[in-house]
């Protein structure tokens, strides 16, 4: 009996839960910054969601409730990470300073047709603008623009009134059109007043 209640809840589960793995994903690689650790805080959550599936209001925002759980598990993190003392690995800083890391970096650029490089130095600039947001901001846009959720759903997520949520896009929208319209005008792709 009990091996047939679990499969249900393994099956309940996958069919409403595991759909949203990507979206967590692009979600979780945003707040981390770091490809490991996203699918660290994916796995944790999805861990921690199956445990307490029974407590789910079948019918709410599936959705919200994950990203509830991943919220919370990266703020969790956060702090524990923040009570530990900085760790460097031998091996990346050796690696840094390796003439075969220099000439490897240098063959790649060298691979890269002229055009290539100027989407890649854009994608750093539009990476790093993102990166500069205050992490409530880009949390929001990240929500909004990047995985197409409704104000709604952000609010929930965030468990903020939707006024916030929609002022948190509005002036993070404002930060990056800022940030990106510098970046512009010192590559001289645009000319004038903003």
């Amino acid at each position: 009996m009990s091996n047939d209640k679990d499969g249900k809840k393994l099956k309940e589960f996958e069919e409403t839960a595991l759909v949203h793995l990507d979206l967590l994903y692009n979600t979780a690689l945003q707040m981390t910054r770091n490809a490991q650790d996203a699918e660290d805080l994916v796995q944790e959550t999805f861990v921690r969601a199956y445990r307490f599936f029974d407590k789910f209001e079948k019918g709410t925002n599936c959705k919200a409730w994950l990203f509830k759980i991943m919220r919370n598990n990266f703020i969790n993190n956060y702090r524990k990470k923040a009570k530990e003392p900085a760790r460097v690995d031998f091996e990346d800083v050796e690696s840094t300073f390796t003439a075969d890391a220099n000439k490897e970096m240098l063959s790649e650029a060298a691979k890269l047709q002229p055009d290539q490089i100027f989407d890649k130095l854009v994608e750093d600039d539009v990476r790093n603008a993102m990166e500069s947001l205050p992490e409530d901001f880009r949390t929001a846009i990240v929500l909004s623009d990047i995985e197409g959720l409704s104000y709604q759903e952000i609010a929930d997520i965030l468990q903020c009134p939707i006024g916030t949520v929609r002022s948190r896009i509005s002036r993070g929208r404002k930060f990056l059109q800022k940030r990106l319209y510098d970046f512009a005008k010192k590559k001289g792709i645009t000319k004038g007043a903003l």
